[in-house]
């Protein structure tokens, strides 16, 4: 984390009590996706309230020997010139092959139209080509890690 994403983690931190802040596992900066449009785009849904759940494929935390995320941990979010847009906080990570997440889940993604089908086409586009990337093969009962978030800060 840069300065100015260490200072807007510590406005946030600050509102919190010690027994809070020391349930905090750990405190990140990202942005979502892998291009400037979408990585803007989330973080403004994100920012709205709009994008609640995110997933990855789990081979790439495999390839990474990357742990996977923990429930509690705050993430900055970033939009693609690196400045902090919101925080949130993850509250549920998943496991599920791609052909059993749900409707439910891709809507709370935010993204796109909000069906199923844009969720699921866009989808299996992206982690086909991230999982070649990664020299291993993208299908239907690909693991993808689901994690659920609430936005923190600012309220």
């Amino acid at each position: 984390m840069n300065k100015e994403q260490r200072d807007f983690l510590e406005q946030y931190l600050c509102t919190l009590t010690p027994a809070e802040r020391d349930a905090v596992p750990e405190a990140i900066a990202e942005y979502f996706c892998a291009d400037e449009y979408n990585a803007n785009e989330c973080a403004r849904l994100i920012y709205q309230g709009i994008k609640r759940a995110s997933c990855s494929l789990k081979a790439g935390y495999d390839a990474e020997q990357e742990p996977l995320p923990k429930v509690g941990r705050l993430s900055v979010v970033l939009n693609w010139a690196q400045e902090p847009v919101c925080i949130i906080k993850l509250k549920d990570v998943s496991i599920r092959p791609f052909n059993q997440v749900t409707a439910a889940f891709a809507a709370l993604e935010g993204e796109g139209d909000l069906t199923y089908q844009w969720w699921r086409d866009t989808h299996m586009a992206f982690f086909t080509k991230y999982a070649a990337s990664l020299g291993v093969e993208f299908n239907e009962s690909s693991d993808l890690v689901l994690e659920h978030f609430e936005k923190v800060y600012p309220r």
